[in-house]
């Protein structure tokens, strides 16, 4: 991680993996969000327009920390003091990330869905408060997910042309397929390929389940 830091270069997002436990669905999809969201960050980083990162695995320079008086801003917020300390002082030019597997935290995972689902209303909360472009892009990014198979879902029932119907899910299942493999392959996460679309339709309905529940019942502590 610290290789990585350069006289332009004072913020260093690395990759926090979650340990592999054997044949568990729910570990795979709680690994699989991870790699998802790794894939935004890290991307969104690459191109000048860093948002977050993870408080497993992230570092910056003291005088960063100093000159933005630490945690103050976000101070009556609850959690995320990583993704929006980040979500305040990353610029186009001063972010760098590390992927290198030997860069790599590993943490222990959830493993009760019940705790799963109260942390990720907890992230989902902390979202709210990114700046307005980065809540705009990641906003889109899950309403075309949703979409997507909410629309290729209903047309297969209706049997609505369903030749091109299959056409387009083949397309976007194999370009997405492809975007993984190569995310899962530098992040030491392969066993998450295979079956991807699986564990992608499985994120998109629970967030939606995270968000209405958030919406009819907010949380009032954590």
């Amino acid at each position: 991680m610290v290789s990585n830091f350069a006289k332009d270069k004072t913020i260093v997002l690395g990759y926090g993996a979650y340990r592999k436990i054997t044949n568990s669905f729910f570990n795979k999809v709680i690994r699989f969000e991870t790699l998802l969201t790794a894939i935004q960050y890290f991307s969104y980083a690459k191109i000048g327009k860093a948002y977050m990162g993870v408080g497993r695995n992230i570092a910056y320079k003291k005088n960063e920390f100093i000159n933005a008086n630490g945690f103050e801003k976000h101070q009556q917020i609850l959690s995320g003091d990583d993704d929006l300390f980040i979500n305040q002082i990353t610029t186009k030019k001063n972010t760098e990330i590390c992927y290198t597997k030997d860069s790599f935290t590993i943490s222990e995972p959830k493993t009760n869905f019940k705790d799963w689902i109260k942390q990720k209303r907890r992230h989902i909360t902390t979202s709210n408060h990114y700046k307005l472009i980065h809540k705009i892009l990641l906003g889109l990014f899950y309403i075309s997910q949703l979409l997507f198979w909410l629309l290729a879902i209903y047309l297969i029932i209706n049997s609505i042309k369903p030749i091109y119907t299959f056409a387009i899910l083949l397309i976007r299942m194999i370009l997405f397929y492809f975007v993984i493999k190569s995310s899962a392959n530098r992040l030491n996460e392969k066993d998450l390929i295979r079956f991807s679309p699986v564990y992608e339709i499985s994120i998109i309905f629970i967030q939606l389940y995270i968000f209405i529940l958030n919406i009819i019942s907010p949380p009032k502590q954590w």
